[in-house]
C-alpha cells in the first residue's frame, strides 16, 4: 500500500486487482532474491507460468514452450536440469530473467538487472530490453550506470533522495549540471560515437568522500 498518492495499472488502482490478475499483467524481477533450495533452472522458469496455468498448476503445452523459449533467449538450455544454488551469479541472474520472460507479461518492471552480469551478457540483457519494448511491452529498469541508461531508454526519470528531478528523453535530460546536482561529479557530456546518445566522461568527483 503506498505511504501516499495511488498506484493503478490502466486506470485501475493495483489494490482493486487480485494477485492473479495483476500477475498477468506485470512482471517484476527485484535486485535481492533467495536461492531456493532444489529447485533447477527448468522449475524456476515454470514458476513464471503460475498465473496462467490451472489451479491445480499443471503446465499445459503452451505453458512448456513458453519455458523453452524462455531458456533458449537466455541462453540457459544446457543448465535447465542444473540445481539454482550451483549457478554463478550470473547464470542464476540469467535464469530469474528467463522466469520474467515465461511469464509474458505487457508490463516489466526490473530492479537493477546488469547486477553480477559480465559486460557481455549485460549488453545481451539491455538489447533483450529494448526487443522487449519493440514486441509492444513497457519496460521500467532501475539502472546506475547513466550511460547504459541514456544509450538504451527511450525515456529517463532521473531520482535523487527519493524524488523525481527530471524526466524526458536521454538528449533533454543528461547534462552536466544535472550530474553535478545529482552524483556530485564534474563531467564532460560527448555524444557516444556508436549511438549518438549523450555520453558523460567523468573529470572528477565534486564532494570529498566522508
Amino acid at each position: 500500500t503506498p505511504q501516499s498518492g495511488t498506484v493503478s495499472l490502466d486506470g485501475q488502482a493495483y489494490a482493486q486487482l487480485s494477485s492473479r490478475t495483476l500477475a498477468r499483467q506485470v512482471a517484476f524481477l527485484p535486485q535481492v532474491l533467495p536461492i531456493p533450495e532444489g529447485v533447477s533452472v527448468a522449475q524456476l522458469v515454470a514458476y513464471g507460468r503460475s498465473p496462467h496455468n490451472s489451479f491445480w498448476g499443471r503446465l499445459s503445452g503452451a505453458d512448456r514452450g513458453a519455458v523453452d523459449h524462455a531458456l533458449q533467449r537466455m541462453g540457459l538450455e544446457a543448465l535447465a536440469d542444473t540445481a539454482l544454488a550451483d549457478l554463478s551469479g550470473g547464470q542464476r541472474q540469467r535464469a530469474w530473467l528467463a522466469m520474467v520472460l515465461a511469464q509474458n507479461t505487457p508490463v516489466v518492471l526490473l530492479d537493477e538487472p546488469t547486477t553480477y552480469l559480465d559486460i557481455s551478457h549485460q549488453v545481451e540483457l539491455l538489447d533483450l530490453m529494448r526487443e522487449l519494448a519493440a514486441e509492444g511491452k513497457t519496460v521500467v529498469t532501475v539502472l546506475h550506470d547513466i550511460n547504459q541508461a541514456c544509450r538504451y531508454a527511450d525515456h529517463l526519470a532521473v531520482m535523487h533522495q527519493g524524488r523525481l528531478v527530471a524526466d524526458g528523453t536521454p538528449a533533454q535530460v543528461v547534462d552536466a549540471e544535472l550530474m553535478q546536482r545529482v552524483f556530485e561529479v564534474q563531467v564532460q557530456v560527448i555524444r557516444e560515437p556508436v549511438a549518438g546518445t549523450p555520453m558523460c566522461v567523468v573529470e572528477k568527483r565534486t564532494r570529498a568522500p566522508t
